[in-house]
Protein backbone atom coordinates (compact mmCIF):
# COMPACT_ATOMS: atom_id res chain seq x y z
CA UNK A 1 0.00 0.00 0.00
CA UNK A 2 2.83 2.35 0.87
CA UNK A 3 4.65 1.46 -2.33
CA UNK A 4 1.62 2.29 -4.46
CA UNK A 5 1.27 5.58 -2.62
CA UNK A 6 4.92 6.44 -3.26
CA UNK A 7 4.56 5.52 -6.91
CA UNK A 8 1.47 7.70 -7.18
CA UNK A 9 3.35 10.57 -5.57
CA UNK A 10 6.27 10.18 -7.96
CA UNK A 11 3.93 10.16 -10.95
CA UNK A 12 2.52 13.57 -9.98
CA UNK A 13 5.13 15.63 -11.78
CA UNK A 14 2.91 17.76 -14.02
CA UNK A 15 2.06 21.32 -12.97
CA UNK A 16 -1.60 21.76 -11.97
CA UNK A 17 -3.84 23.06 -14.72
CA UNK A 18 -5.99 26.17 -14.43
CA UNK A 19 -9.02 23.93 -13.95
CA UNK A 20 -7.32 22.07 -11.08
CA UNK A 21 -6.34 25.36 -9.40
CA UNK A 22 -9.85 26.77 -9.85
CA UNK A 23 -11.47 23.65 -8.36
CA UNK A 24 -9.06 23.80 -5.42
CA UNK A 25 -10.06 27.40 -4.70
CA UNK A 26 -13.72 26.43 -4.90
CA UNK A 27 -13.00 23.83 -2.20
CA UNK A 28 -11.30 26.46 -0.06
CA UNK A 29 -7.80 25.18 -0.80
CA UNK A 30 -5.40 28.09 -1.20
CA UNK A 31 -1.85 28.90 -0.16
CA UNK A 32 -1.89 30.22 3.40
CA UNK A 33 0.89 31.24 5.77
CA UNK A 34 0.16 31.46 9.47
CA UNK A 35 3.52 33.14 9.95
CA UNK A 36 2.52 35.92 7.56
CA UNK A 37 -0.82 36.36 9.32
CA UNK A 38 0.89 36.54 12.71
CA UNK A 39 3.50 38.99 11.43
CA UNK A 40 0.89 41.29 9.91
CA UNK A 41 -1.20 41.25 13.09
CA UNK A 42 1.78 41.93 15.38
CA UNK A 43 3.20 44.68 13.17
CA UNK A 44 -0.23 46.28 13.04
CA UNK A 45 -0.49 46.10 16.83
CA UNK A 46 2.99 47.65 17.11
CA UNK A 47 2.08 50.48 14.77
CA UNK A 48 -1.14 51.11 16.68
CA UNK A 49 0.70 51.15 20.01
CA UNK A 50 3.30 53.60 18.72
CA UNK A 51 0.84 55.96 17.02
CA UNK A 52 -2.42 55.72 18.96
CA UNK A 53 -1.42 54.00 22.18
CA UNK A 54 -0.74 57.13 24.24
CA UNK A 55 -3.90 58.85 22.98
CA UNK A 56 -6.15 55.86 23.67
CA UNK A 57 -4.49 55.26 27.03
CA UNK A 58 -5.04 58.89 28.05
CA UNK A 59 -8.71 58.73 27.06
CA UNK A 60 -9.26 55.51 29.01
CA UNK A 61 -7.45 56.97 32.05
CA UNK A 62 -9.60 60.08 31.96
CA UNK A 63 -12.68 57.89 31.62
CA UNK A 64 -11.77 55.82 34.69
CA UNK A 65 -10.97 58.92 36.73
CA UNK A 66 -14.27 60.53 35.74
CA UNK A 67 -16.29 57.44 36.60
CA UNK A 68 -14.66 57.11 40.04
CA UNK A 69 -16.17 60.47 41.01
CA UNK A 70 -19.72 59.70 42.18
CA UNK A 71 -22.13 62.48 42.99
CA UNK A 72 -23.56 62.52 46.53
CA UNK A 73 -27.10 62.32 45.19
CA UNK A 74 -26.37 58.99 43.53
CA UNK A 75 -24.66 57.29 46.45
CA UNK A 76 -27.89 55.75 47.76
CA UNK A 77 -29.37 55.02 44.31
CA UNK A 78 -29.08 51.25 43.78
CA UNK A 79 -29.50 51.67 40.02
CA UNK A 80 -26.80 54.30 39.67
CA UNK A 81 -23.81 51.87 39.56
CA UNK A 82 -25.45 49.86 36.78
CA UNK A 83 -26.21 52.97 34.74
CA UNK A 84 -22.71 54.31 35.31
CA UNK A 85 -21.12 50.97 34.37
CA UNK A 86 -23.18 50.75 31.15
CA UNK A 87 -22.24 54.30 30.18
CA UNK A 88 -18.58 53.62 30.95
CA UNK A 89 -18.57 50.41 28.91
CA UNK A 90 -20.15 52.12 25.88
CA UNK A 91 -17.72 55.01 26.08
CA UNK A 92 -14.74 52.66 26.40
CA UNK A 93 -16.02 50.65 23.43
CA UNK A 94 -16.27 53.83 21.35
CA UNK A 95 -12.66 54.68 22.27
CA UNK A 96 -11.22 51.27 21.33
CA UNK A 97 -13.55 50.66 18.33
CA UNK A 98 -11.10 52.17 15.78
CA UNK A 99 -8.37 49.90 17.13
CA UNK A 100 -10.61 46.85 16.86
CA UNK A 101 -11.51 47.80 13.29
CA UNK A 102 -7.83 48.10 12.38
CA UNK A 103 -7.15 44.65 13.85
CA UNK A 104 -10.05 43.13 11.90
CA UNK A 105 -8.72 44.58 8.65
CA UNK A 106 -5.23 43.28 9.50
CA UNK A 107 -6.61 39.80 10.17
CA UNK A 108 -7.98 39.70 6.59
CA UNK A 109 -4.92 41.38 5.04
CA UNK A 110 -2.54 38.48 5.79
CA UNK A 111 -4.48 35.76 3.91
CA UNK A 112 -5.28 38.14 1.04
CA UNK A 113 -1.59 38.93 0.52
CA UNK A 114 -0.63 35.33 -0.26
CA UNK A 115 -3.68 33.42 -1.47
CA UNK A 116 -6.22 36.07 -2.33
CA UNK A 117 -9.87 35.97 -1.37
CA UNK A 118 -11.19 32.45 -1.06
CA UNK A 119 -14.46 31.60 0.69
CA UNK A 120 -16.09 28.23 0.22
CA UNK A 121 -18.79 26.40 2.14
CA UNK A 122 -17.17 23.15 1.01
CA UNK A 123 -14.25 23.89 3.30
CA UNK A 124 -16.48 23.78 6.39
CA UNK A 125 -18.67 20.93 5.20
CA UNK A 126 -18.33 17.86 7.45
CA UNK A 127 -16.36 15.08 5.77
CA UNK A 128 -15.85 11.54 7.01
CA UNK A 129 -12.28 11.52 5.67
CA UNK A 130 -11.35 14.25 8.14
CA UNK A 131 -12.35 11.96 11.00
CA UNK A 132 -10.01 9.20 9.87
CA UNK A 133 -7.65 8.16 12.67
CA UNK A 134 -4.94 7.08 10.22
CA UNK A 135 -5.01 10.40 8.38
CA UNK A 136 -4.94 12.20 11.70
CA UNK A 137 -1.85 10.27 12.75
CA UNK A 138 -0.28 11.00 9.37
CA UNK A 139 -0.85 14.72 9.90
CA UNK A 140 0.58 14.51 13.43
CA UNK A 141 3.70 12.51 12.58
CA UNK A 142 4.11 13.13 8.87
CA UNK A 143 6.54 15.31 6.95
CA UNK A 144 4.32 18.38 7.25
CA UNK A 145 4.23 18.04 11.04
CA UNK A 146 8.02 17.71 11.10
CA UNK A 147 8.40 20.85 9.00
CA UNK A 148 6.06 22.76 11.32
CA UNK A 149 8.03 21.54 14.36
CA UNK A 150 11.36 22.64 12.87
CA UNK A 151 9.83 25.96 11.89
CA UNK A 152 8.47 26.52 15.43
CA UNK A 153 11.83 25.69 17.03
CA UNK A 154 13.65 28.00 14.61
CA UNK A 155 11.17 30.78 15.29
CA UNK A 156 11.49 30.31 19.04
CA UNK A 157 15.29 30.36 18.80
CA UNK A 158 15.29 33.49 16.66
CA UNK A 159 12.93 35.35 18.99
CA UNK A 160 14.93 34.25 22.05
CA UNK A 161 18.14 35.51 20.45
CA UNK A 162 16.61 38.88 19.59
CA UNK A 163 15.05 39.16 23.07
CA UNK A 164 18.46 38.51 24.68
CA UNK A 165 20.09 41.24 22.58
CA UNK A 166 17.27 43.63 23.49
CA UNK A 167 17.65 42.84 27.17
CA UNK A 168 21.40 43.47 26.99
CA UNK A 169 20.85 46.77 25.21
CA UNK A 170 18.01 48.01 27.45
CA UNK A 171 18.89 46.57 30.86
CA UNK A 172 20.20 49.91 32.19
CA UNK A 173 16.85 51.55 31.39
CA UNK A 174 15.05 48.74 33.17
CA UNK A 175 17.18 49.29 36.28
CA UNK A 176 16.51 53.02 36.17
CA UNK A 177 12.73 52.44 36.39
CA UNK A 178 13.00 51.93 40.16
CA UNK A 179 14.52 55.38 40.59
CA UNK A 180 11.71 57.23 38.80
CA UNK A 181 8.43 58.53 40.15
CA UNK A 182 5.24 56.60 39.51
CA UNK A 183 3.90 58.33 36.36
CA UNK A 184 7.32 58.81 34.66
CA UNK A 185 8.14 55.17 35.39
CA UNK A 186 4.83 54.04 33.85
CA UNK A 187 5.48 56.12 30.71
CA UNK A 188 9.05 54.82 30.43
CA UNK A 189 7.93 51.22 30.96
CA UNK A 190 5.28 51.60 28.27
CA UNK A 191 7.91 53.01 25.92
CA UNK A 192 10.22 50.08 26.65
CA UNK A 193 7.41 47.59 26.11
CA UNK A 194 6.57 49.22 22.79
CA UNK A 195 10.21 49.06 21.67
CA UNK A 196 10.60 45.41 22.63
CA UNK A 197 7.23 44.42 21.15
CA UNK A 198 7.96 46.22 17.85
CA UNK A 199 11.44 44.72 17.59
CA UNK A 200 10.19 41.18 18.20
CA UNK A 201 7.33 41.69 15.74
CA UNK A 202 9.75 42.97 13.09
CA UNK A 203 11.90 39.87 13.64
CA UNK A 204 9.02 37.71 12.41
CA UNK A 205 9.31 39.36 8.98
CA UNK A 206 12.30 37.09 8.33
CA UNK A 207 10.24 34.05 9.30
CA UNK A 208 7.39 35.15 7.01
CA UNK A 209 9.77 35.74 4.08
CA UNK A 210 10.88 32.12 4.37
CA UNK A 211 7.46 30.62 5.09
CA UNK A 212 5.48 32.33 2.31
CA UNK A 213 7.50 30.86 -0.62
CA UNK A 214 7.47 27.48 1.09
CA UNK A 215 3.68 27.52 1.52
CA UNK A 216 3.20 28.48 -2.13
CA UNK A 217 5.54 25.71 -3.25
CA UNK A 218 3.87 23.17 -0.96
CA UNK A 219 0.40 24.19 -2.17
CA UNK A 220 1.39 23.67 -5.82
CA UNK A 221 3.12 20.40 -4.93
CA UNK A 222 -0.06 19.04 -3.33
CA UNK A 223 -2.05 19.93 -6.47
CA UNK A 224 0.41 18.45 -8.98
CA UNK A 225 -1.07 15.96 -11.39
CA UNK A 226 0.02 12.80 -13.14
CA UNK A 227 0.13 12.67 -16.93
CA UNK A 228 -2.91 10.43 -16.91
CA UNK A 229 -4.87 12.98 -14.86
CA UNK A 230 -3.87 15.74 -17.29
CA UNK A 231 -5.07 13.61 -20.22
CA UNK A 232 -8.36 12.76 -18.52
CA UNK A 233 -8.96 16.42 -17.65
CA UNK A 234 -8.20 17.41 -21.23
CA UNK A 235 -10.76 14.87 -22.41
CA UNK A 236 -13.38 16.23 -20.00
CA UNK A 237 -12.65 19.84 -20.92
CA UNK A 238 -11.98 19.65 -24.64
CA UNK A 239 -13.51 16.31 -25.49
CA UNK A 240 -11.89 13.04 -26.50
CA UNK A 241 -9.12 13.80 -29.06
CA UNK A 242 -10.08 10.71 -31.08
CA UNK A 243 -13.71 11.79 -31.23
CA UNK A 244 -12.74 15.35 -32.09
CA UNK A 245 -10.42 14.08 -34.80
CA UNK A 246 -13.23 11.96 -36.24
CA UNK A 247 -15.57 14.95 -36.18
CA UNK A 248 -12.99 17.13 -37.95
CA UNK A 249 -12.49 14.38 -40.54
CA UNK A 250 -16.24 14.17 -41.18
CA UNK A 251 -16.48 17.97 -41.43
CA UNK A 252 -13.58 18.03 -43.88
CA UNK A 253 -15.18 15.29 -45.98
CA UNK A 254 -18.48 17.22 -46.06
CA UNK A 255 -16.63 20.40 -47.07
CA UNK A 256 -14.78 18.51 -49.81
CA UNK A 257 -18.04 17.08 -51.18
CA UNK A 258 -19.58 20.55 -51.35
CA UNK A 259 -16.39 21.92 -52.90
CA UNK A 260 -16.45 19.28 -55.65
CA UNK A 261 -20.10 20.11 -56.35
CA UNK A 262 -19.13 23.77 -56.80
CA UNK A 263 -16.42 22.74 -59.28
CA UNK A 264 -19.16 21.75 -61.74
CA UNK A 265 -20.32 25.38 -62.10
CA UNK A 266 -16.86 26.99 -62.06
CA UNK A 267 -15.52 29.02 -65.01
CA UNK A 268 -11.96 27.69 -65.01
CA UNK A 269 -9.59 25.36 -63.16
CA UNK A 270 -6.02 26.59 -62.90
CA UNK A 271 -3.43 23.82 -62.38
CA UNK A 272 0.32 23.56 -62.05
CA UNK A 273 -0.36 20.85 -63.65
CA UNK A 274 0.01 17.94 -61.16
CA UNK A 275 0.16 19.07 -57.53
CA UNK A 276 -2.17 22.09 -57.27
CA UNK A 277 -5.64 22.84 -58.60
CA UNK A 278 -7.82 25.89 -57.95
CA UNK A 279 -11.27 26.47 -59.42
CA UNK A 280 -12.52 30.02 -60.03
CA UNK A 281 -15.94 31.48 -60.76
CA UNK A 282 -16.69 35.02 -61.84
CA UNK A 283 -20.15 36.56 -61.66
CA UNK A 284 -20.20 38.84 -64.68
CA UNK A 285 -23.40 40.53 -63.50
CA UNK A 286 -22.10 41.24 -59.99
CA UNK A 287 -19.62 43.80 -58.73
CA UNK A 288 -17.28 41.50 -56.86
CA UNK A 289 -14.00 39.91 -57.86
CA UNK A 290 -13.65 36.28 -58.96
CA UNK A 291 -14.00 33.77 -56.14
CA UNK A 292 -12.23 30.51 -55.38
CA UNK A 293 -14.84 27.75 -55.47
CA UNK A 294 -12.42 24.87 -54.80
CA UNK A 295 -8.77 24.24 -54.15
CA UNK A 296 -6.68 21.17 -53.49
CA UNK A 297 -3.28 19.61 -53.51
CA UNK A 298 -2.16 16.16 -54.74
CA UNK A 299 -5.13 13.75 -54.44
CA UNK A 300 -7.73 16.52 -54.05
CA UNK A 301 -6.15 18.42 -56.94
CA UNK A 302 -6.63 15.33 -59.11
CA UNK A 303 -10.27 14.97 -58.01
CA UNK A 304 -10.94 18.63 -58.88
CA UNK A 305 -9.51 18.09 -62.36
CA UNK A 306 -11.52 14.90 -62.85
CA UNK A 307 -14.78 16.61 -61.86
CA UNK A 308 -13.91 19.58 -64.08
CA UNK A 309 -13.25 17.38 -67.12
CA UNK A 310 -16.49 15.49 -66.52
CA UNK A 311 -18.44 18.78 -66.64
CA UNK A 312 -16.48 20.51 -69.43
CA UNK A 313 -14.86 23.08 -67.15
CA UNK A 314 -11.79 24.55 -68.93
CA UNK A 315 -8.44 23.59 -67.37
CA UNK A 316 -5.70 26.19 -67.64
CA UNK A 317 -2.08 25.36 -66.85
CA UNK A 318 -0.36 28.16 -64.92
CA UNK A 319 1.92 26.57 -62.26
CA UNK A 320 2.91 29.76 -60.45
CA UNK A 321 -0.56 31.29 -60.45
CA UNK A 322 -2.09 28.01 -59.20
CA UNK A 323 0.36 27.85 -56.28
CA UNK A 324 -0.11 31.52 -55.38
CA UNK A 325 -3.90 31.31 -55.35
CA UNK A 326 -3.81 28.08 -53.35
CA UNK A 327 -1.62 29.62 -50.63
CA UNK A 328 -3.21 33.08 -50.60
CA UNK A 329 -6.96 32.52 -50.97
CA UNK A 330 -9.40 30.32 -49.07
CA UNK A 331 -12.46 28.66 -50.57
CA UNK A 332 -15.37 31.11 -51.16
CA UNK A 333 -13.02 34.12 -50.77
CA UNK A 334 -12.32 36.65 -53.50
CA UNK A 335 -8.88 36.81 -55.04
CA UNK A 336 -6.64 39.66 -53.78
CA UNK A 337 -6.31 42.80 -55.89
CA UNK A 338 -2.65 41.98 -56.64
CA UNK A 339 -3.84 39.04 -58.77
CA UNK A 340 -6.68 40.83 -60.59
CA UNK A 341 -4.72 41.30 -63.80
CA UNK A 342 -3.34 37.76 -63.98
CA UNK A 343 -6.76 36.21 -63.30
CA UNK A 344 -8.38 38.61 -65.77
CA UNK A 345 -5.97 37.37 -68.48
CA UNK A 346 -6.99 33.78 -67.76
CA UNK A 347 -10.74 34.51 -67.65
CA UNK A 348 -10.58 36.60 -70.80
CA UNK A 349 -8.95 33.68 -72.60
CA UNK A 350 -11.51 31.19 -71.21
CA UNK A 351 -14.54 33.35 -72.10
CA UNK A 352 -13.20 34.06 -75.58
CA UNK A 353 -12.48 30.34 -76.06
CA UNK A 354 -16.06 29.60 -75.09
CA UNK A 355 -17.31 32.10 -77.70
CA UNK A 356 -14.93 30.59 -80.27
CA UNK A 357 -16.35 27.11 -79.72
CA UNK A 358 -19.82 28.56 -80.18
CA UNK A 359 -18.72 30.13 -83.49
CA UNK A 360 -19.04 33.71 -82.27
CA UNK A 361 -15.38 34.71 -82.03
CA UNK A 362 -11.94 34.06 -83.43
CA UNK A 363 -9.63 31.55 -81.77
CA UNK A 364 -7.87 33.34 -78.84
CA UNK A 365 -4.15 33.34 -78.23
CA UNK A 366 -3.02 31.42 -75.15
CA UNK A 367 -1.62 33.92 -72.61
CA UNK A 368 1.96 32.93 -71.75
CA UNK A 369 3.20 35.87 -69.69
CA UNK A 370 0.78 36.36 -66.81
CA UNK A 371 1.11 39.54 -64.73
CA UNK A 372 2.00 38.10 -61.32
CA UNK A 373 3.62 40.50 -58.80
CA UNK A 374 7.27 39.85 -57.98
CA UNK A 375 6.55 39.20 -54.28
CA UNK A 376 4.66 36.03 -55.25
CA UNK A 377 7.26 34.68 -57.66
CA UNK A 378 9.33 32.93 -54.99
CA UNK A 379 6.55 30.46 -54.28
Amino acid sequence: MAESSDTSSQEREEEPTEKRLREAREKGQAARSRELNTTVMLLTASAVMLTLGSQVGSQLLELVQAQLNIERAHVFDIRAPLRQFSQTALTALAIVAPLLLIFVVASFAGPLLIGGWSFSLKAIKPQASRMSIMKGLTRMFGLQALVELIKSLAKFGLLALVAWFLFEALQRRYIELGQLALFPSVITAADLMGTVFTSLSATLILVALIDVPYQKWNHIKQLKMSRQEVKEESKETNGNPEVKGKIRQMQQEAANRKMLIDVKTSDVIIVNPTHFSVALKYDTEGSGAPKVTARGVDHMALRIREVGKAHDVPIFQAPLLARVIYHQVKVNDEIPHELYLAVAQVLAYVFTLRQYKAGNAEQPQLPTNLSIPAKFRNR
